[in-house]
């Protein structure tokens, strides 16, 4: 899906400081909000920014700092679930 955007030229300008590439830096954008608000997964935001690899778009995520809320509630579930796997 194409969408075009209008962006006031001066805020185009700034962009344009941290990116020779507004377009991208708007898409990276997008991805990276979507993701934090689990609007979509990690392979979409691979898929979005054509990105070759999982471990790529993980260190995409992570230099944007793009996490989703991990509680102790998760972390206990998880060590509960790696435990009951390895007693089979």
């Amino acid at each position: 899906m194409d969408v075009a955007i209008q962006i006031p030229d001066e805020v185009g300008r700034a962009l344009a400081v941290k990116s020779a590439d507004v377009s991208r830096a708007v898409l990276e954008a997008v991805a990276i909000e979507a993701y934090r608000t689990a609007t979509i997964t990690s392979a979409q935001v691979q898929e979005m920014l054509g990105l070759r690899s999982r471990w790529e778009t993980e260190a995409f995520l992570r230099r944007a700092e793009a996490y989703h809320d991990y509680t102790m509630d998760d972390l206990e579930r998880d060590i509960a679930a790696i435990r009951d796997v390895s007693r089979r």
